[in-house]
């Protein structure tokens, strides 16, 4: 019989190649998803293979988590409301997903026996402390509510291992981009925004002055982590990343020589909640195999290929 998983999130941005993934391993996907910001278009190829199925439907609710979860091995919670700035528009409805349905999620999975719970947390919760790289004892200091939520969800998590003993672990990301993701949305992420900018021939826009620094990780990275940490015995908080950073306008300098655009960016005032340098210390999630794949540019280009081939 093929494992069933569940990927909460698993029509959004990284849930969707995670569901490819699990499902070139023969894994049973179940993906969970209300399609707040999540696609169909991201899964509908997906859907074709008689091992995955989608249930429409929300983290913010116990009792669908509860019958969802029966005879899964392994969940994969990546459903979030994942922006700072919408988490600042909109505080408690960051809350109610992002800390509430990860409870939900760790309630679920314990009264089913799942095997482990992989959560996927963000970088945000270190804020701006000026120490550099960031290494998962350093004390969190969250910026936005967005932050502090994801930060609730790790300490769950912990807690569920220490007093229920379901295993679980925390993926802290830094800045994850790729194919798919939406260039769109009103909170985009940086990476697509510059690509379909410059590849218009648009001027990027950039928030402060440009020097601020990102440690990128590339969505196929992201989703090795994810899929390492379920089969390793790892439990606890780890940092996933490329572990090199980059100034942002550097970022628009190199994509500019890959589209081959030489548009000029366009400079803004600073955002609420944003951090001014991110670098991540991957050698702990090392111990359970992990090891970045992609360099900047190499995602990059395979970023930009698909945003030109679609």
């Amino acid at each position: 019989m093929t494992n069933k998983v569940v990927v909460t999130g698993g029509a959004g941005f990284i849930g969707s190649h995670l569901t490819e993934e699990l499902v070139k391993r023969s894994y049973h996907v179940v993906i969970y998803d209300d399609l707040s910001t999540g696609k169909m278009e991201n899964v509908d190829l997906l859907l074709k293979n008689s091992n995955v199925e989608f249930i429409r439907g929300t983290v913010t609710e116990l009792l669908p988590l509860q019958k969802l979860f029966r005879g899964c091995e392994y969940i994969f919670h990546l459903a979030a409301v994942s922006s700072v700035p919408r988490s600042i528009a909109n505080p408690l409805a960051s809350h109610n997903v992002n800390a509430t349905g990860t409870l939900n999620v760790l309630l679920a999975a314990r009264d089913n026996g799942v095997k482990k719970v992989i959560y996927s947390s963000s970088a945000s919760v270190y804020g701006d402390s000026p120490t550099l790289p960031k290494r998962e004892d350093m004390l969190p200091n969250p910026k936005s509510p967005y932050a502090v939520a994801k930060l609730a969800g790790e300490y769950y998590c912990r807690v569920f291992q220490e007093v229920y003993k379901l295993p679980a672990v925390s993926l802290r990301y830094f800045n994850v981009y790729g194919p798919g993701q939406d260039p769109d949305s009103q909170y985009a992420a940086v990476i697509p925004r510059f690509i379909k900018e410059i590849s218009g021939g648009k001027s990027p826009v950039i928030f402060d002055d440009g020097e601020q620094t990102r440690d990128f990780t590339f969505v196929k990275d992201a989703v090795a982590a994810n899929i390492l940490a379920a089969l390793s015995d790892a439990c606890g908080v780890f940092n996933i990343s490329q572990g090199q950073r980059i100034t942002i306008n550097q970022l628009v300098k190199l994509i500019r020589e890959l589209v081959g655009n030489r548009v000029e960016p366009i400079h803004q005032e600073p955002r609420a909640g944003d951090i001014r340098h991110s670098l991540a210390d991957i050698s702990k999630a090392k111990a359970f195999g992990y090891k970045p794949g992609y360099d900047l540019k190499s995602g990059l280009a395979e970023t930009i290929r698909w945003f030109h081939d679609k």
